[in-house]
């Protein structure tokens, strides 16, 4: 089974494009990036040369004779002489170049012949970022990918593409959704909760209906992701990348989710453990949230570094991580408040940033005043409060009617009810918060409140 992704509609736009740059897809292992590319490949190119420098270390030596395509070529060749080169009718797929970064090198030489399209991928690139930045600068093309948003999961699930814009209507028209719409989506929502948005997850939950087996493959994954750290995280200390990793839950159970260092080794420094969050970030596996020194516009610049939440990327993996009695509840019950709000402002975090957003939260020090989330809107700053059901926004009321937060004019509350709008803040259900910037580019300043 395969899954439809959005970078399918990338690529097929990338193909198009008159005389196409070499690609670089980066994003977290086990998310789909070489299946998407195999997917691709297949359909549009005669020719298909796929190079992976891990399954054959070998491939390594590729680039010691030079940078040039006909060097490259000449030596693929040699490894495995099975390989056929037709220009025009090929694309080289370099895969797993975390183990290779060097190749890299060889994309502007690529570009400049024009005879091969070429694809580049792998997993943990953002900690190899320094490394190839430089390389081929102004010569390449980047998509990062992430795992399968709620639309994607929608599709899997069997929801047609436009699924998406449907829902995005109401957001944009203050339309609520029907009585039948507010039963269907809360509850797929709620399985993709769960199961999260890794391809092997979620292909298991859609084929077998059920949940059975979900949580063992969660939990490989996060081994997984512990083994990168002892393969790849060099010049850290590595112990304390996996403590980091494992107190993220714990700390998001808390009413003050600013991640706190002292509880996860006593007296620990910021400079001891900045560069551990750091590779977890680089590598994908957790987002960070910055706390603004003010809020105000601009965004980036204007905050803290010494003061943030860490969320997981994939909401998913968080709900492996729980306690058994929190899996319970939540796998039997549907409570997704058995966990408090930190598993709403997770499931948040992680639509922000699949739609491309940046993540920052507010506290000011001297009082309860608290936000969890900004996003920009034009010449405004949007405050997103996020609410397990539904209730009051003191803070939310307090950054839109005061004088001293002039950037702020509206907010948005993202809870359980439906859509709605009253005293310049909008309501918006958890199923839709992977529309909140596609919803902001759209909206039409309201001055008064929908009948």
């Amino acid at each position: 089974m395969y899954l439809e992704r959005k970078i399918d509609t990338f690529l097929k736009s990338w193909l198009k494009r008159k005389n196409h740059k070499p690609l670089l897809v980066k994003g977290a292992r086990q998310i789909g990036k070489t299946e998407s590319i195999r997917h691709f490949a297949k359909k549009h190119y005669r020719n298909v040369v796929e190079v992976n420098f891990v399954d054959t270390p070998a491939f390594k030596t590729i680039t010691a004779g030079g940078y040039k395509p006909d060097a490259i070529v000449a030596a693929i060749s040699r490894i495995d002489n099975s390989l056929r080169f037709v220009p025009g009718e090929t694309l080289l797929f370099f895969d797993e170049v975390q183990a290779h970064p060097d190749i890299t090198t060889s994309l502007k030489f690529f570009c400049q012949d024009g005879r091969y399209d070429v694809i580049c991928s792998g997993s943990l690139l953002g900690l190899h970022y320094r490394q190839i930045a430089s390389n081929s600068v102004g010569y390449r093309e980047e998509f990062e990918m992430q795992s399968l948003d709620f639309a994607e999961y929608l599709w899997a699930r069997g929801y047609g593409t436009g699924i998406a814009n449907e829902m995005l209507a109401h957001l944009v028209d203050s339309a609520p959704f029907s009585a039948t719409e507010m039963s269907v989506f809360p509850r797929v929502f709620l399985d993709y909760c769960i199961t999260g948005g890794m391809p092997e997850v979620v292909r298991t939950n859609v084929e077998s209906g059920t949940f059975e087996g979900i949580l063992d493959i969660q939990r490989q994954l996060l081994s997984a992701y512990r083994d990168d750290v002892r393969k790849y995280a060099e010049g850290l200390d590595q112990t304390r990348i996996v403590n980091v990793l494992e107190h993220i839950p714990s700390q998001l159970a808390r009413e003050n989710k600013k991640f706190m260092l002292s509880r996860v080794e006593h007296g620990a420094r910021f400079k001891d453990y900045w560069g551990c969050v750091e590779w977890l970030r680089d590598s994908g596996i957790v987002n960070l949230c910055h706390c603004l020194n003010f809020p105000e516009l601009p965004l980036k610049g204007n905050y803290d570094a010494a003061k943030y939440k860490i969320y997981f990327a994939d909401t998913g993996l968080l709900v492996a991580q729980l306690d058994d009695g929190a899996q319970e509840d939540l796998r039997a019950n549907g409570n997704l408040r058995t966990y408090g709000g930190g598993l709403f402002e997770n499931i948040v975090a992680e639509a922000i940033r699949k739609s491309g957003g940046d993540l920052y939260y507010y506290k000011r020090g001297d009082s309860t005043l608290e936000e969890d989330f900004f996003l920009r809107s034009g010449d405004s700053l949007v405050p997103v409060e996020v609410k397990a059901a539904g209730g009051r926004s003191k803070s939310l009321r307090i950054l839109i009617e005061s004088d001293k937060y002039p950037d702020i004019s509206f907010g948005v509350k993202v809870a359980s009810g439906n859509v709605g709008f009253e005293n310049a803040v909008h309501t918006i259900p958890h199923f839709c918060a992977f529309l909140l910037k596609d919803w902001l580019s759209n909206r039409q300043p309201a001055n008064r409140n929908p009948q």
